[in-house]
């Protein structure tokens, strides 16, 4: 049967869920976890550097776009999982320590590669598994694991586990995890340990946001407190006049630059962060923890130490958005306080320019009034010229009678004329 064509992503997608899949692993059993930042120029050298190891022993290097490698290459196993920030490297050797985490599984790894791996380390875990039938220690015999340091610790998987670790780092860089099988089965037991590997690669991914929260803090308080005074200065109506509101833009403007700054630098680590908790949450929850008599669970740990680490960096998120808001705020009503000082300002200079028409127009007038006395004054004289003239060729005509009748005459028609004028003016205009 011959189903559509199939969407460009479909397999992909399909896929995605068995991206990573989990390493069976069999106590008794060592293993080295390392989680590296990686940028984006050395994420371009990672490819060749886990191909040239695996060209050292002889084994297939991984396909070029590979996010997931894992190979035995006879002295030890290799785990390779890129992921979007950061990439893991996992080493497993079988059987069990001679001593406490005396001869972990990256001994065996040829140490001038292990130092040229790219990135910066962010996590590192030597793991113990340890195989059934042996009695799991207690107290200060557990505590010996990891010299002496405080220990948290549970049953995991439903109790067929325990795991114990002190979320140190020790001497040799590395933190440490003991998980003692009783009766895991060996995807179990890879789950199990690849939980506890991831919860430590995200709490230390999680609390990267944590000093950029710290530090901010001093720089949010001033920020605040400049609108604060802002916002005081514009309510107290101290600004009014004189340049005062324009003053109070100009500092409000670099502000507002500052914040959104900070807000641009932090957004998608303290976003990053928020994520990485949760998965911090979702691995933990996926232990399924019993408690042990007289030691702190995983979970418990979490919420004691984690989780105000992440109230910090909420709350400094929190409190940049919430600036962003008040200074966003304080804008709109310093705005809102120019524009109706522009409206008076500009129903001022209306009523100014409604009062110059007037007088123009009154001026105006009185020009024109002026004007028809002038020109009927010029008109009469032609009249009387023209009158003189008959006059003198001997025609009856009385010069002074013919003027005195042309005034009213002229001054009316000249009157008529300049209001047409004026009319056709005003149409025009």
């Amino acid at each position: 049967m011959s189903l559509p064509a199939s969407h460009s992503q479909r397999f992909l997608l399909a896929n995605e869920v068995h991206a990573r899949p989990h390493e069976p692993l069999q106590a008794p059993l060592r293993a080295s976890y390392v989680a590296l930042l990686v940028d984006a120029e050395e994420r371009s050298r990672e490819h060749a550097h886990v191909s040239a190891l695996c060209e050292r022993y002889g084994v297939q290097r991984p396909p070029e776009d590979a996010i997931y490698y894992a190979v035995d290459l006879g002295p030890f196993r290799l785990r390779w999982e890129r992921h979007t920030e950061f990439s893991a490297y996992a080493f497993f050797r079988d059987g069990a320590d001679p001593g406490r985490f005396a001869d972990p599984a990256i001994r065996a790894v040829p140490a001038d590669w292990l130092a040229a791996v790219p990135g910066k380390t962010l996590a590192a875990l030597h793991a113990e598994l340890i195989e059934r039938g042996k009695p799991m220690p207690a107290g200060a015999a557990i505590a010996a694991y990891f010299e002496g340091n405080y220990v948290v610790g549970s049953a995991i998987s439903g109790g067929a586990a325990a795991a114990f670790t002190d979320f140190r780092v020790h001497a040799d860089g590395f933190s440490r995890v003991v998980v003692f099988d009783r009766e895991m089965s060996r995807y179990q037991a890879g789950r199990s340990l690849q939980r506890l590997f991831e919860i430590e690669t995200y709490r230390m991914m999680a609390l990267l946001a944590l000093p950029i929260a710290r530090s901010s803090a001093s720089r949010l308080q001033a920020m605040e407190r400049e609108v604060a005074r802002v916002a005081s200065a514009l309510a107290a109506h101290e600004t009014e006049g004189a340049g005062g509101d324009e003053e109070l833009f100009e500092q409000l403007t670099p502000l507002a630059a500052n914040v959104e700054s900070a807000i641009g630098e932090s957004r998608f680590r303290f976003g990053a962060t928020r994520a990485y908790y949760e998965i911090v949450n979702s691995r933990v929850a996926e232990l399924r923890e019993s408690r042990l008599p007289g030691t702190q669970t995983i979970a418990e740990f979490m919420s004691r130490r984690l989780a105000p680490a992440m109230a910090t960096c909420d709350s400094a998120a929190r409190r940049l958005i919430e600036l962003s808001e008040r200074v966003a705020q304080v804008g709109a009503l310093l705005a809102t306080r120019v524009g109706v000082a522009r409206e008076r300002q500009n129903q001022q200079l209306l009523a100014s320019m409604e009062r110059r028409t007037g007088l123009q127009l009154r001026l105006q007038e009185t020009v024109e009034g002026l004007s028809v006395a002038a020109i009927t004054y010029y008109v009469v004289g032609l009249i009387g010229y023209g009158a003189k003239a008959m006059h003198a060729i001997g025609r009856e005509v009385d010069v002074e009678l013919v003027m005195g009748i042309s005034i009213p005459i002229v001054a009316v028609l000249v009157a008529f004329g300049a209001r047409h004028v004026r009319r056709r003016i005003t149409r025009a205009g």
